[in-house]
């Protein structure tokens, strides 16, 4: 299991999080602040951080653009503010997963094990050739693919967004991330251009329903494996 560094100013918060992620395998680290879990980050070597944004000292999103100077390791932010202008920044600051209070261990595990297993996929030392999301399949240097074994015809552009959700399958990826990384820096506020393109791939991956490409209004959009999650 993970060595998970839980970053909070609630005491009780913090017990939750250790008696309830201790009793699913974890070890979970404690800092109080952000300056304590900027320090704990850099000397406690967690696999993962479970981030409160409402810290005494530092904003949450501070602490974690600093952590992000140095290392990729999750993090996964806790707050009482849903707003989808919070959730959007956290997101394209550096945070790969954004949870509103409260909120059960449970999910909280599992969202763990998502972002745990897509840092494990990137961490093989070399460019990934293929990529698989449930009954998705890429070939990444031959730009094909494939739905259940069947070819799927996808224009260039296509091909790019749907690859690119999939080398983060599990992640939420806002609307500027794949804005950037898909058509470039320039396009980064032409929001009807994914929703264009998320149609289409969804009439060609079967997933009308968008059970494979999910949508988080006014955030961004997902690929996940609909019998992993």
């Amino acid at each position: 299991m993970a060595r998970v560094l839980a970053v909070d100013d609630d005491p009780a918060l913090l017990r939750v999080l250790s008696i309830g992620l201790e009793a699913l395998g974890h070890t979970v680290l404690a800092a109080h602040n952000g300056l304590e879990g900027i320090d704990q980050a850099a000397i406690g070597n967690p696999d993962a951080v479970v981030l409160d944004l409402g810290l005494p000292d530092l904003d949450g999103m501070e602490v974690c653009r600093r952590i992000r100077q140095w290392s990729d390791v999750p993090i996964i932010v806790l707050s009482a503010d849903g707003t989808e202008d919070r959730k959007i920044a956290s997101l394209d600051g550096g945070a790969d997963d954004y949870m509103t209070k409260p909120f059960g261990i449970g999910e909280l595990d599992a969202r763990l094990r998502v972002a745990l297993r897509h840092r494990a996929g990137d961490g093989d030392g070399a460019e990934a050739q293929a990529v698989e999301v449930g009954p998705i399949a890429l070939d990444l240097v031959h730009h094909e693919a494939r739905v259940q074994g069947k070819p799927v015809e996808l224009t260039t552009r296509e091909f790019a967004l749907l690859s690119y959700l999939a080398r983060n399958a599990g992640r939420i990826c806002t609307h500027r991330m794949l804005l950037e990384h898909v058509w470039g820096p320039g396009y980064r506020t032409e929001s009807q251009y994914l929703r264009v393109y998320v149609y289409r791939l969804r009439r060609k991956l079967g997933d009308d329903s968008g059970t494979l490409l999910r949508t988080h209004p006014g955030v961004g959009y997902q690929l996940v494996d609909p019998a992993a999650s």
